[in-house]
């Protein structure tokens, strides 16, 4: 391009170096398509789940070296540094140096779930319109944490699959099935015809929970911190329990709610 005066100008040169301008280009997201998970206990537990699909990964020497040869022998995977990986990922993104790109996990059906279900007790957690994928990660991770067989969302008004969702998982994401369906009141009748005693928390329920809690199978319902439960999913309800806090506190952040309420369902 000519300046007026004549004078040719060249553009100006990138401040990083050949080959980092190389793989930049080479790994722009715009020309890919699937899902970038990224964190070190979220990819270590993709990397670990046989159903997860993964395509490679990008990842710094350290973080490398957290992974470990075998995970990382499984996939195509090359080296950067920190700015590298974080080039490919939205501004922000806490990747602890690595990044995995793979396919979304397959759906799973409620049926299929329930029958490889094992042990003396099972418990369901139901999430009624909880959207926010740092309060649908966190949940995760507590279910995770304290056994829980099954999630169940419904289609419309559940978190996507993404990096954030799995960040707040911390690795949950490929540890508890995710059961998507249309209409969660109908999933409700049927965990009923199951025999699964089925619990809405609310503020204001019959009793609390520790009163009201089943030593069989059990469902738990939680509903979004604004709207609540919806009509239809309580009346769906073989009870409503509320956790007993005190009134100068008007309410618990939903995946605190859900860390307590599971606690005590685990502890009964």
């Amino acid at each position: 391009m000519k300046r007026p005066d004549g004078i040719s100008k060249r553009r100006a040169e990138p401040k990083f170096d050949r080959d980092r301008r190389i793989f930049h280009k080479r790994h722009d997201t715009k020309l890919e398509s699937g899902l970038w998970l990224y964190g070190l206990h979220a990819v270590r537990s993709a990397l670990s789940n046989p159903k997860r699909f993964v395509r490679r990964a990008i990842l710094t020497e350290r973080a490398a070296e957290e992974i470990g040869p075998k995970l990382l022998s499984r996939l195509k995977h090359e080296i950067t540094d920190m700015h590298g990986v974080s080039r490919i990922l939205p501004d922000g993104a806490v990747h602890q140096g690595i990044a995995i790109l793979c396919e979304p996990l397959p759906r799973v059906e409620l049926d299929a779930v329930l029958e490889q279900s094992h042990g003396d007790r099972r418990i369901v957690l139901v999430l009624d319109q909880i959207t926010d994928p740092h309060n649908a990660g966190a949940i995760l991770r507590t279910a995770a944490a304290f056994g829980v067989h099954a999630i169940v969302v419904q289609d419309r008004h559940s978190p996507p699959e993404s990096g954030v969702l799995a960040k707040a998982a911390s690795g949950a994401l490929d540890l508890v099935p995710i059961v998507h369906v249309v209409n969660i009141a109908r999933a409700l009748e049927e965990l009923g015809r199951r025999q699964f005693w089925r619990i809405a928390l609310t503020g204001d329920g019959d009793g609390s929970l520790k009163d009201v809690a089943h030593t069989g199978d059990t469902v738990l319902v939680l509903g979004s911190e604004g709207a609540g439960i919806r009509k239809l999913v309580r009346e769906r309800c073989d009870v409503t329990a509320y956790l007993p806090i005190e009134p100068a506190v008007d309410s618990l952040n939903v995946s605190n709610a859900a860390a307590v309420a599971l606690y005590e369902l685990r502890r009964n």
